[in-house]
């Protein structure tokens, strides 16, 4: 699925035991963003190998979840907004490329 909005990471770290709910709220009340726009959301987990996408699509959200099994991914530190805006070729770097050896 490609975006149709804005991509953002929300820097620092987020709990992954958080689902659909959890996340949307960390958009609502801590990025003060509106969970149903046409808005991706990325999370990011402490050990930087696990990553959650959040976005609302016509009548529901998607939750996509990638786990690596080797390597890390290359997270910004926590930001005064809590979010980074990214470009669709910057998530598909993210998301396709080898992840960072550390």
């Amino acid at each position: 699925m490609i975006p149709r909005g804005a991509i953002y990471l929300v820097s620092g770290i987020t709990d992954m035991r958080k689902s659909i709910d959890g996340l949307s709220l960390i958009v609502a009340d801590v990025l003060e963003m509106d969970p149903l726009s046409s808005a991706w959301f990325i999370f990011c987990n402490r050990g930087k190998d696990k990553i959650k996408i959040l976005f609302w699509d016509t009548n529901g959200f998607w939750l996509y979840y990638r786990r690596l099994e080797k390597g890390r991914f290359k997270w910004p530190k926590p930001t005064a907004s809590g979010h980074i805006h990214i470009s669709t070729q910057q998530l598909n770097l993210l998301l396709c490329k080898r992840a960072i050896k550390q």
